[in-house]
């Protein structure tokens, strides 16, 4: 399992509505997909950074698909403008029972 956490501050927190509207277009884009959630900072929480994108594949194969789809780029490209930073994280994810 591989886990793809991205955390992006916008130059103007007032477009993150705008913001998650283009990402929430990516869910299900590919097999392998397991989850996909976009989510703006609650004002009243902690939190300086203005919107999170939380998504998990099957494999590094079906990250890599999602990252080069031509829907996922375009995306990108488009939303790059309002950002003033982005960080990301990729991690391998074992399930464990308890």
């Amino acid at each position: 399992m591989i886990r793809h956490i991205v955390l992006w501050t916008l130059h103007n927190p007032a477009d993150a509505p705008r913001f998650k509207a283009e990402l929430d277009s990516c869910r299900g884009l590919v097999d392998g997909m397991e989850a996909f959630e976009v989510a703006i900072r609650t004002p009243e929480l902690d939190g300086n950074c203005d919107v999170v994108l939380y998504s998990q594949f099957h494999d590094k194969t079906a990250l890599d698909a999602y990252i080069n789809h031509p829907r996922h780029q375009a995306v990108a490209a488009g939303v790059a403008p309002l950002c003033k930073s982005r960080h990301s994280l990729d991690y391998r994810h074992q399930e464990t029972t308890p």
